[in-house]
């Protein structure tokens, strides 16, 4: 699998990342263990985890998976930071919090250090440099070796990536998250050029547009499906509009021609665009990693890529 930089930074990461937002939940600890190996096989070493997911059990099985299931110097990891549910307010990215949170998912993980770590939101009620030396102390003290951001606006990218240029250490925002698929290309409009100019790259989750990208719903909302989970319906149902259905129907007259599945097409699309270090994928079983795992390798044309560009660009 391809290795990418991470920004203007000594970080390198598969081009496909493993997202583990179900574990703990929909995904079982013996598939997640199944998933990370079929991954760390392939080639895949970028692995994608948050402090909030399942309420904090992603990461825990993780920790458990590793050194057991993988060796830790062989995957790089990656978790967020900054929502509160449990606490009085909704997002807390003070230091206070910060420090103790990284502290928390280390232990959860069972490892001296995070690959990355990222802000999961913006926290208007904390100063940007509050947050930006809590960082930068973790850096320091080597309990995370580069930092970015998990999903933030444009303008709240570019507040703290100002401030980070202010600030004496200087680390570096080496990324920014963002959804980014045919069915949401809002990044292009301002988060992209927004980590392009602090030399940032977007790592792009959701790629396959919640699963609609696949082709699965185009008659109706197959058993088992996200869509069909009381708990996963709404997180789909947006993209099962007329619009995506037209998205959807383009994807699969280009997987036709190509004769490769949807999802192929979608994720390498979604891959290749510039600035785009890595897309991360969020199977819930083996099976679907696999089919995943299956078209690495496929590459779009460039007639069939500026095809779906045109086909899918809303404007500004």
């Amino acid at each position: 699998m391809e290795q990418r930089q991470v920004g203007r930074s000594g970080l390198w990461v598969s081009r496909t990342a493993l997202g583990t937002m179900t574990w703990g939940k929909d995904t079982g600890e013996e598939d997640a263990g199944h998933q990370l190996t079929a991954f760390v096989d392939a080639g895949g070493t970028f692995v994608d985890t948050a402090d909030i997911y399942t309420g904090g059990q992603s990461e825990r099985i993780l920790g458990r998976l590793l050194g057991a299931a993988v060796r830790r110097e062989d995957v790089v990891v990656a978790t967020k930071t900054g929502h509160t549910p449990e606490g009085y307010r909704a997002v807390d990215t003070s230091r206070r919090h910060l420090l103790a949170s990284l502290e928390a998912s280390l232990r959860r993980l069972q490892t001296d250090y995070v690959d990355l770590w990222q802000l999961h939101v913006f926290d208007a009620a904390t100063p940007p440099e509050e947050s930006l030396s809590a960082m930068e102390e973790a850096v320091a003290a080597g309990k995370a070796r580069y930092v970015g951001t998990g999903d933030l606006t444009a303008w709240q990218f570019a507040t703290l990536a100002t401030w980070q240029r202010a600030l004496p250490g200087r680390v570096p925002l080496v990324s920014a998250g963002a959804e980014y698929s045919l069915l949401n290309r809002g990044a292009d409009h301002a988060l992209r050029p927004a980590a392009a100019a602090a030399g940032a790259h977007l790592i792009a989750w959701s790629p396959l547009g919640r699963g609609v990208l696949s082709g699965q719903y185009r008659d109706g909302v197959p058993p088992q499906s996200r869509a069909s989970l009381a708990h996963m319906a709404p997180y789909v149902e947006p993209y099962l509009d007329g619009r995506s259905r037209r998205v959807v129907e383009s994807v699969c007259t280009a997987a036709e021609g190509l004769g490769v599945p949807p999802l192929a097409v979608a994720l390498s699309w979604a891959r290749e665009q510039r600035g785009v270090a890595a897309a991360v994928v969020g199977p819930r079983t083996p099976e679907q990693l696999e089919q995943i795992l299956r078209v690495e390798r496929v590459e779009l044309p460039p007639e069939i890529r500026s095809a779906l560009d045109d086909a899918t660009d809303d404007g500004p």
